[in-house]
């Protein structure tokens, strides 16, 4: 059995008379199709939550990378330091015992300047003209990013960042920074 069709029409405006049922139901099936598709992509709320969490983040990562690239700078001072040093003194050791030959008057056996321990020393007992090498190469300052360090002679105040010039006693960074603990890298 068929139901009668409605003789009422659609009022203007778009609303269906009361005896059209198809259309109701047209209606209904539009309004969950439309409450059923979720449109893709984040609030402003979560984006700003986001964007707030990445931000906190970031702040308390900064010092901990800063503080980190200046324990491998220390590091690296430190060995550098210990490395130039070890050399002054095996070039000071080899002159007490007459390795080198006779000291050059004023230096107290002491190396003249820092690039004699690169260049390498004549042997005096050797017919080919040997030479021997204390460093391979004057390590870069890890603070000043140059291979220029400061130098004392042993008649120099220990205290002193002025080179007297007879000859390298010690050496030292020539940055002005202070280590955490507030002493001067110069001093180390």
């Amino acid at each position: 059995m068929q139901q009668p069709q409605s003789v009422e029409r659609a009022f203007p405006g778009g609303r269906l008379a009361a005896g059209d049922r198809s259309g109701a139901v047209a209606g209904r099936k539009r309004k969950r199709l439309h409450h059923g598709t979720r449109q893709k992509g984040l609030t402003l709320v979560e984006l700003i939550v986001a964007f707030t969490i990445m931000l906190v983040l970031t702040t308390m990562s900064v010092p901990l990378a800063r503080a980190k690239v200046r324990a491998q700078r220390e590091r690296e001072l430190r060995r550098d330091l210990a490395e130039m040093r070890l050399a002054i003194d095996k070039y000071k050791d080899y002159c007490d015992l007459g390795y080198l030959g006779a000291p050059k008057a004023g230096t107290n056996c002491w190396p003249e300047k820092l690039e004699i321990l690169v260049e390498g020393v004549k042997l005096p007992g050797s017919a080919d003209g040997k030479k021997l090498r204390f460093l391979r190469r004057i390590p870069q300052d890890p603070f000043t990013g140059t291979a220029e360090w400061g130098l004392r002679s042993d008649q120099d105040d220990p205290k002193s960042n002025s080179w007297g010039g007879q000859d390298v006693f010690d050496i030292y960074t020539k940055t002005d920074q202070k280590a955490p603990d507030g002493s001067s890298y110069a001093e180390w």
